[in-house]
């Protein structure tokens, strides 16, 4: 009878021995974290603390000293304490710019919000090609520099040369023909308040817009199928899912807006007499009219305070919302 054949054991696979720890592989060996990649970026780390805290330091010194054009030449500057307070918190000028630049600030943050979200949600329903053009148009805006944008509107309504006034004077407002539109408060501060719309409303918008993009077309659908109507969706789907992009566009306008300067000194030098004048025109002001630096610095720095007050304020509110929703 032919025999089985004979089953050969598997040959076994040979185990490799288990390193050493003192045996580890350079990738081990740089567990630790390199120093180099500090040291490399510690320049401008270090230049850029410098540029932005030792002005402010400066400031604050300053703001406890008395210093005028004489201690600006000699040096020699003593410091008074908390008189450069006192002597504005007692100024009626001064609480005037304070309740004029909170309230130049809601007007622009109310206008910018409200005019980029509807900017945001037209772009979402246009074609490729309004798109495209809307796009374009917002970021050739955006591009446009501060001082050369003032200057166009300043040109704008210009008194005498203006195509506000030939425009209006064209529709048969012959009361504007001439109108001296920058020697009137309301109307300086209206000027004002549109450029500064004008220049915020492509960021926002374009920052709204990305976050549109993000919802999921499904919940739209959803919502249209139970009968939502447009306002119902974009309260109950549309808002609650960009509202972090939303409020975030929101505390960058509000600080932008607190802050504004260039476009009222160029334009109006924060007038006539004190009608756009903010506080931190009010600083400028006081520092350079009578070499009063030391209250110049004062103003900067309740400046400061009060936007760091209205951002926590509002971060608080902020935070307090979204611990709710979890």
């Amino acid at each position: 009878m032919p025999t089985a054949p004979e089953r050969t054991a598997p040959r076994s696979t040979p185990v490799r021995p288990a390193r050493r720890p003192s045996q580890a592989t350079p990738a081990h060996r740089g567990d630790r974290p390199s120093p180099w990649p500090y040291l490399l970026i510690a320049p401008a780390i270090l230049g850029m603390l410098y540029l932005l805290l030792y002005p402010l330091a400066r400031a604050v010194v300053i703001s406890f000293q008395d210093f005028r054009l004489r201690q600006l030449i000699l040096g020699d500057a003593e410091f008074v304490g908390l008189r450069n307070y006192r002597t504005l918190l007692t100024d009626d000028r001064f609480w005037e710019a304070v309740r004029r630049t909170f309230v130049f600030m809601s007007v622009n943050v109310v206008a910018i919000m409200v005019i980029s979200t509807l900017v945001a949600l037209m772009i979402e329903r246009l074609g490729r090609i309004g798109r495209t053009t809307v796009l374009s148009s917002l970021v050739l805006v955006w591009a446009v520099p501060v001082v050369a944008a003032t200057t166009v509107f300043q040109w704008l309504f210009h008194s005498e040369f203006g195509i506000v006034n030939e425009a209006l004077t064209g529709l048969g407002l012959h009361s504007f023909e001439g109108y001296p539109w920058f020697a009137h408060g309301g109307a300086a501060f209206t000027i004002v308040v549109v450029l500064i719309v004008w220049q915020s409303v492509p960021f926002a918008a374009i920052t709204l817009y990305s976050a549109l993009t993000t919802v999921p077309g499904e919940l739209y659908e959803s919502a249209r199928m139970d009968g939502a109507g447009a306002t119902r969706i974009f309260r109950s789907v549309t808002f609650p899912l960009v509202r972090p992009i939303f409020m975030l566009i929101l505390s960058l306008e509000v600080i932008w807006t607190f802050k504004a300067f260039v476009q009222i000194w160029v334009m109006t030098r924060g007038g006539p007499g004190d009608a756009t004048t903010i506080l931190p025109v009010y600083a400028v002001q006081t520092a350079l009219a009578g070499q009063r630096y030391d209250l110049g610095s004062a103003a900067s720095m309740i400046t400061v305070l009060l936007m760091g007050g209205v951002l926590v304020v509002y971060f608080r509110q902020l935070f307090r919302q979204e611990g709710e929703h979890l």
